[in-house]
């Protein structure tokens, strides 16, 4: 292994793929560190299409999208380092860069030095502890992703009756799985009063496999013994109470939890000295500049690490991009700015960035609060409105804001206003 490299890139998914491929390309020595004994992240289990449309102009499927990068990796011959788990990030006074501690099977506990580290290590789902769901500990109750990979890697069919509690993309995706599979889906249900997911896969989903999803309700119990027997559920009102009255039960075997995602933070926190990168709160991710760099010298995030994103092509863009300013910052230093903050306003949760320069253009990731239709998205600051006809928390908004804007203004607030 060359220890002494330019890039360290931990995580070995799209984003770190992405991360890795375009910090070689722009000169330097690249290592992807993956925990996992293969590269891909959760690609390989993702059998369905809907890859790949905005970035290749092609609709692939997750293996088939993620091998194109797989592929580059190997070409260029980056060095990747699987079943590999950083135990250590510290700073690299001497050289002004990081040094890493690393274990794994193949290795034992190594230390490398590295000049920037690219952190793309991706989200989690929120479990069944997250969500203090009464009923006994039985077999039968799994997250979205943990069934996917059972089915579609594994080839282990988790069960025959399903209930799928929540509405995001993986477990509408699951639903249809099932339903595939020749399993009868008895019904999704979602808590909010929308769909959690992207309204192309509510119609390939669910109702193009007849699948009924229930909005305002929840699973308020799990029941059985060993193994799942049934579900109660129930209606919910405006605070997401259960209704009295609106309760029932449901037979299943098999419970599959959707119930969120969130930046897999938790790297960096559990590390023996903390690295100190700032959270936000509303995207559960790192706080960063347009350079995608973390409160932190040369460390930078990307993907799924950063924030939620709906599309792989947002993840790999996102890896780009951290690449090759990890790049041009180790070649040329940091350059001397003024930073403006970044200001989520009325009925937006965040906007990424969080902080701009006014010396490039940008791309700004935002999430509203709520469904809305017939919008404005403004800046006033620099008099800027986008119109929407239909805004939804489930589907990222983006935004192109050119420098010339930017420059003119010190901070840059976003908000969502009701087209008259």
């Amino acid at each position: 292994m060359n220890r002494d490299i330019d890039v360290a890139v931990i995580g070995g998914g799209a984003a770190g793929l992405a991360a890795a491929i375009k910090a070689y390309e722009n000169g330097m020595k690249v290592t992807i560190f993956e925990w996992a004994d293969e590269l891909g992240g959760i690609l390989p289990q993702c059998v369905h299409p809907g890859f790949g449309l905005e970035y290749f102009k092609k609709d692939l499927t997750g293996p088939e999208y993620i091998e194109r990068f797989i592929d580059k990796v190997e070409n260029y011959g980056i060095q990747t380092m699987t079943n590999s788990m950083i135990v250590q990030i510290k700073e690299n006074n001497s050289d002004n860069g990081k040094k890493l501690v690393v274990c794994g099977p193949d290795t034992g506990l190594i230390e490398a030095k590295s000049k920037a580290v690219i952190l793309t290590t991706g989200c989690r789902e929120r479990a069944r502890h997250n969500l203090n769901l009464p009923g006994d500990r039985v077999a039968g109750v799994f997250t979205a992703g943990t069934a996917q990979r059972f089915m579609d890697i594994e080839g282990f069919m988790p069960g025959k009756e399903v209930v799928v509690l929540g509405s995001g993309d993986v477990g509408m995706i699951m639903a249809r799985r099932f339903a595939q599979e020749g399993a009868e889906v008895k019904g999704v249900y979602e808590l909010m009063p929308f769909p959690g997911g992207l309204t192309r896969n509510v119609v390939q989903c669910l109702e193009d496999y007849d699948i009924p999803l229930h909005l305002s309700h929840t699973v308020t119990r799990i029941n059985g013994r060993k193994r799942v027997e049934s579900v109660t559920v129930a209606r919910v009102d405006k605070n997401f109470d259960p209704i009295p009255g609106t309760k029932k039960e449901v037979k299943c075997d098999t419970l599959i939890l959707s119930v969120g995602l969130i930046p897999d933070c938790r790297l960096p926190k559990i590390l023996p000295t903390d690295i100190g990168i700032k959270l936000d709160e509303n995207t559960n991710g790192p706080i960063v500049n347009e350079l995608l760099e973390t409160s932190q010298s040369l460390t930078f995030a990307a993907g799924n690490f950063l924030m939620v994103n709906d599309m792989v092509d947002d993840v790999t863009l996102q890896g780009e991009m951290a690449g090759k300013f990890a790049a041009d910052i180790i070649k040329n230093g940091h350059t001397s700015v003024r930073w403006k903050p970044t200001i989520p306003g009325d009925e937006i949760r965040f906007v990424v960035p969080h902080k701009v320069s006014g010396l490039r253009d940008v791309t700004f990731y935002m999430r509203v609060e709520k469904p809305m239709e017939n919008v404005h998205i403004e800046i006033p600051e620099i008099g800027r409105k986008i119109f929407r006809m239909v805004v939804r928390p489930p589907e990222m908004v983006k935004m192109d804001l050119n420098a010339e804007d930017i420059k003119k203004v010190d901070k840059l607030t976003f908000k969502i206003r009701q087209r008259s």
